[in-house]
């Protein structure tokens, strides 16, 4: 009786943490259907379908939107190859400093952000370089770096290392060896790592907010702004619309990896 009283209980809190993580970004999928009356879509006025029909019709929120994306494709596609080059020197091989380096590449997952956005700013301005599009993508690759390395050293953690030996055994060069072997068994552990830093290179706010230049304003400054000027209903549809299309990406991969282990 008390077992099946602490499981109940249990489940309970469970749905309830749940749920609070969830009913906000239930709330924004919900009022993508509303009609708005006034510059703030924040109370329920009705429903209608007009937003979704006409999702892109603020070219502000357009631009911000494609700077985000293209921001978060150049530090996914950046952080994917270094990291994953600095994942496979730390378990391939061992040299003085390894210990070091593991240590460095914690510390941005462990800064505050506020901390490595102020630092990354004073960097720019001492150096002389104007804050734009290039000082964001900097930023961003360099704290999804580590996301990338110790995703992809997990990964690498478990590889059979003598099926490479095997490959040179055959003839194989190291970059054949490499291409043929290696990376394909790598693979999904690069897809995950680089789809995490694209979902936390849109996402970020706060090192954007210190490393952005005048007009190079991302998704998630406008809304910060628009909460002060007006919230337009087509923010909640972009919002919902970046929800869907990282869950299916996440599916995506999860069905790759599974595909690849039958």
């Amino acid at each position: 009786m008390r077992a099946r009283l602490f499981r109940a209980v249990l489940a309970a809190v469970t749905l309830a943490g749940f749920g609070f993580l969830f009913l906000p970004i239930a709330v924004i999928v919900v009022f993508t259907f509303n009609h708005p009356v006034g510059r703030f879509n924040l109370v329920w006025h009705g429903f209608t379908l007009d937003n979704w029909l006409h999702p892109f019709i603020r070219p502000d929120i357009n631009a911000t939107l494609w700077r985000s994306i293209r921001v978060a494709s150049v530090a996914a596609a950046a952080a994917g190859v270094m990291g994953t080059m600095v994942a496979l020197a730390l378990v391939r091989y061992r040299f003085r400093g390894g210990a070091l380096v593991n240590v460095l590449l914690v510390l941005p997952l462990t800064t505050p952000e506020i901390v490595l956005g102020s630092s990354l700013a004073l960097l720019f301005l001492n150096r002389g370089i104007e804050r734009s599009f290039w000082t964001i993508a900097i930023a961003h690759t360099l704290f999804c770096v580590s996301f990338v390395a110790i995703t992809v050293k997990a990964r690498l953690r478990g590889m059979d290392w003598t099926l490479e030996d095997a490959a040179m055994d055959l003839g194989a060069g190291p970059w054949r060896t490499f291409s043929r072997v290696t990376f394909p068994l790598i693979l999904p552990g690069v897809l995950a790592a680089a789809l995490l830093s694209f979902a936390l290179s849109i996402d970020d706010f706060i090192i954007t907010y210190f490393v952005a230049g005048e007009g190079d304003t991302t998704f998630p400054l406008y809304v910060f702004g628009a909460f002060q000027r007006e919230l337009a209903p087509q923010v909640n549809v972009m919002s919902t619309a970046l929800l869907v299309l990282s869950v299916a990406a996440l599916a995506a991969t999860v069905r790759y990896q599974r595909s690849r282990l039958r």
